[in-house]
């Protein structure tokens, strides 16, 4: 069993977006259309279910008549320590890619390093790791 898993519901860019998040972290990337899952609720080619597997897993889903698209407020999706220094600065810097830095990933007073970044579909992200010296 793994642990938490985020589920997002894009307006209509779930495949671009998913596959943007395999190149980024690696990974096995499943995608379902609407008509192969029986759903009439939206266009036959969106997305009704995607699941990127690997080193960082996500869910998602473009988002349906009823649903509402995944707005990020008073939150992150953290990888703090998830992976080594260098992956961990990889990832920050392809999330950053036409996206928008809040927080630099920087050396903090109390020694490790973490940053901020909201990506080109309005996921933010907390990354971060310990001084690896």
């Amino acid at each position: 069993m793994s642990g938490l898993i985020p589920y997002l519901l894009f307006p209509g860019n779930a495949a671009e977006a998913l596959e943007h998040y395999r190149d980024v972290f690696g990974g096995e990337l499943q995608l379902v259309d609407y008509a192969s899952a029986g759903r009439a609720d939206g266009p036959a080619d969106a997305v009704a279910h995607g699941q990127l597997s690997g080193p960082v897993e996500l869910a998602g889903a473009d988002a349906g008549a009823d649903d509402d698209a995944v707005q990020m407020s008073g939150m992150f999706l953290s990888l703090l320590g998830t992976a080594d220094a260098s992956t961990l600065t990889s990832w920050f810097d392809r999330l950053s890619e036409h996206g928008r830095v809040t927080d630099a990933l920087q050396k903090r007073a109390w020694g490790d390093y973490d940053g901020t970044v909201t990506d080109r579909y309005g996921i933010r992200w907390l990354i971060g790791f310990h001084d690896e010296e």
